[in-house]
């Protein structure tokens, strides 16, 4: 049967049948993975993580087989939601080196980081318990939802809903990756905090729109936003002899 690669998102247009929906999935989320590590490359995350190309791919190449298993049985992107996210984590890259390498869909600017974190201090943001990383460099987040339900809602009480649903937030590395790799999801009125990263005190990390650009800073976790919900994953995987 032949096939082509295409689409926004590297998906494939099949002819002259569509195979079984699931051999469809299993496909698209390997050729997923793929596009996402060209994006890695393309802007120069190897550099940035101190090591060659080769050696970069070949760390997060055993994902792919993840990405394929887990990301199988979820639907396709869109601005909102994400079935997965290869997320190179601060170990290799610290969000004031990765921010600037983040745009807006269509746009050329580049993101940054609000001048309201002291040098130093983001760094402070750590994972909250209910986050489990199962790789400090690299790793797949799934199901990845912007958080459109709980714009105007507190992060705190955002935190009590998406637990409930199983779910936990997203930390300032996903958050960052998600804007990297699907830029389209950080859109006017419809911005996320990343309450997965927390210092010990009310600051929340958030991803808005500023200055016609990515920006990370921070909001206070008890002030409601209409315009800012709280982003979250169903969970994290590394490698399948990792997961």
């Amino acid at each position: 049967m032949p096939v082509a690669k295409g689409g926004l998102h590297g998906r494939l247009v099949l002819a002259p049948r569509s195979p079984p929906r699931t051999l469809y999935r299993v496909i698209s989320a390997r050729l997923e993975f793929d596009r996402q590590v060209q994006v890695l490359l393309d802007k120069g995350y190897p550099a940035l993580a101190g090591m060659p190309e080769g050696a970069f791919v070949q760390l997060v190449s055993p994902l792919r087989e993840t990405a394929a298993a887990r990301g199988a049985g979820l639907a396709p992107p869109v601005p909102a939601r994400v079935p997965f996210v290869l997320v190179v984590a601060r170990a290799l890259a610290p969000a004031e080196r990765t921010m600037p390498l983040t745009t807006l869909d269509g746009k050329a600017k580049p993101g940054f980081v609000d001048r309201t974190f002291p040098p130093g201090d983001l760094d402070q943001f750590e994972s909250i318990k209910e986050v489990q990383v199962p790789d400090p460099r690299a790793y797949l987040a799934f199901d990845v939802d912007r958080g459109e339900e709980t714009r105007n809602v507190t992060p705190d009480d955002a935190m009590a809903a998406i637990t409930a649903q199983g779910r936990t937030p997203i930390t300032v590395d996903e958050g960052i990756a998600l804007v990297t790799l699907f830029p389209e999801s950080l859109e006017k009125n419809r911005c996320f905090s990343l309450a997965g990263s927390r210092r010990g005190d009310r600051r929340v990390p958030a991803l808005w729109i500023s200055q016609g650009a990515p920006k990370l800073g921070w909001c206070w976790a008890g002030n409601p936003h209409t315009w800012l919900g709280t982003a979250s994953c169903a969970d994290r995987a590394g490698p399948p002899e990792a997961a």
